[in-house]
């Protein structure tokens, strides 16, 4: 008895003995786990299990923590304001690149007029849009030219483009009205391929109210600038913008460019654009170049360039004169005749009937009579005064005129023309024998 007691101890102490000498061998984590194991009493109890899992942020919440720190923040979708003032930057430094496309669309809509006689309405319509597009494009541009500091000075510019330029910048309501009147020019043959789809009556009654709503645009311009004549277009033509002084701006300060004088540059251009050959002379026995003799051209030209005229020190209100009397008359005339021709039509059943191309030529005719060129006439008047009359020519393809005389030459000449030019001449047939205003000269 006493002897297996003995021998158990003996046992229990070998075994712990050599418990001791194996966990020795590990780290102090692996062994420290092992006590853990070896004694039970030391294991953690399911509460404090809980507790330590409440106490530790769950996966879920960590990768939901990580995602937030990782992704950027949302930005705001741009303003309308911020996408068109970068549109009006992009069409200012691509003036040239946009003029071409525009340029190239407008051609695309004149060679193929009425290629699809079934969807003319959405061929006029895309010239239209590009005619609008155009529009605006020009407001941006002059804009832009405005504010550049190397815009062109007044002597510079064209007489039309300093007189509306002074009307769009002094009076808001010009500008409006004139921007008014332009989109219905633009838009005018549309409105009346629309109305067509729903019968004659309707479509001469629009191309009455088209008239009646230029006419009245015309009177207010006429009141607006104190009974002077008006100027076609009303608004500002497209100017270049000189680039190289856009995007060179503050350059050539610090260097030598930027202390010459502007007569002096232009020179050196010219002189860089001469061929080589002719830059210089060389002597022969000294070897010394000397240099070419300027071209009395260019400096004629040059100082041609620089010299005011009477209209260019004018004031620029004062470009056209104030209509009284009879040429006051006769811009009422000029107004009123394409709505008194355009109800004379709407009456008229037969598009034969020469009263209403009497009628309308006999106004016209009137007007010109009216105001005959006097002794005060400025350039710009004759300028506005020699587009009336190559204007004029318009009326030998409306009405009576058209129908009775110029449509049977037409079509005469076209059987003998090439068939891809036979073909646009068929097509622009097809439009002005069916729309008023594809023959209107405004």
């Amino acid at each position: 008895m006493r002897s297996n007691l003995a021998h158990s101890r003996i046992n229990r102490t070998t075994t712990s003995n050599s418990q001791h000498s194996f966990l020795s061998f590990f780290p102090s984590h692996t062994s420290s786990g092992a006590r853990q194991v070896l004694n039970p009493e030391m294991q953690p109890t399911p509460s404090d299990k809980r507790q330590t899992t409440a106490s530790q942020p769950s996966k879920m919440e960590t990768l939901k923590t990580a995602a937030h720190k990782h992704i950027p923040p949302i930005s705001a979708p741009p303003s309308p304001r911020h996408i068109l003032n970068l549109y009006s930057t992009f069409i200012t430094k691509n003036q040239s690149s946009v003029t071409q496309i525009e340029s190239a669309l407008r051609s695309l809509t004149y060679i193929i007029p009425g290629r699809f006689r079934d969807a003319e309405l959405a061929s006029e319509s895309l010239h239209s849009s590009i005619q609008l597009l155009s529009l605006y494009h020009d407001t941006l541009l002059t804009r832009a030219v405005s504010k550049l500091p190397g815009m062109p000075s007044q002597h510079q510019q064209s007489s039309h483009n300093r007189y509306t330029k002074f009307w769009v910048g002094h009076s808001r309501f010009y500008r409006r009205v004139a921007t008014a009147l332009a989109v219905v020019q633009y838009t005018q043959l549309l409105w009346e391929m629309m109305a067509k789809r729903r019968g004659e009556r309707v479509r001469w009654r629009v191309v009455v109210i088209l008239e009646v709503l230029k006419a009245v645009c015309r009177l207010c311009l006429l009141r607006i600038t104190n009974s002077r004549p008006l100027v076609t277009p009303p608004l500002p033509e497209r100017e270049v913008i000189p680039e190289a002084e856009a995007d060179g701006e503050g350059e050539g300060v610090d260097g030598e460019e930027g202390f010459e004088d502007e007569g002096f540059s232009e020179i050196r251009d010219r002189e860089r654009e001469r061929p080589r050959g002719e830059k210089e002379y060389r002597m022969k026995r000294t070897g010394l170049s000397l240099p070419s003799l300027p071209n009395p051209s260019d400096i004629s030209s040059y100082l041609l360039s620089k010299v005011l005229t009477a209209d260019d020190i004018k004031a620029p209100s004062a470009l056209l004169n104030k209509t009284v009397g009879s040429a006051q008359l006769a811009e009422l005339l000029h107004i009123l005749q394409p709505v008194v021709y355009a109800v004379a039509m709407s009456r008229s059943r037969d598009k034969k009937n020469w009263q209403p191309w009497l009628l309308g030529l006999s106004l016209e005719y009137a007007a010109r009579q009216l105001r005959k060129d006097g002794l005060r006439t400025t350039a710009l008047e004759r300028e506005q005064w020699g587009k009336r009359g190559w204007a004029m020519g318009w009326w030998a393809m409306r009405g009576a005129f058209y129908e009775n005389v110029t449509k049977g030459f037409l079509h005469s000449a076209s059987e003998k023309l090439p068939s891809l030019v036979s073909g646009v001449l068929d097509d622009y047939l097809y439009l002005w024998d069916g729309y008023y205003f594809s023959t209107s000269s405004e």
